[in-house]
């Protein structure tokens, strides 16, 4: 999986001048993500968002990375993935 971000702020025909096409980019210009994150913040489906990519790729104004891996499921999920998975072994390990 890979994780893109923007390196210019790309001219856009109508076509992208929708609200879900704009938090994509925004996003993209503030941090490295991946296409499930996209498609969740934007509420646009994946092929929407790997088309917008794809067109995105072949103006050359996004950078792109392999995804790093999370720590944990839960560490790449929720802001409180740490304490969570804190909370779940310790109760675990109280039993």
């Amino acid at each position: 999986m890979k994780e893109f971000r923007l390196s210019a702020w790309p001219d856009l025909s109508p076509t992208y001048h929708r609200t879900g096409y704009r938090r994509i980019l925004n996003d993209m210009s503030l941090r490295h993500v991946t296409v499930a994150q996209l498609a969740g913040s934007s509420g646009l489906r994946r092929q929407e968002v790997r088309r917008f990519i794809d067109m995105l790729g072949a103006r050359g104004v996004i950078a792109e990375r392999p995804c790093r891996a999370p720590d944990s499921m839960f560490g790449s999920l929720l802001p409180l993935g740490g304490w969570l998975r804190r909370a779940l072994t310790s109760t675990q390990q109280g039993r």
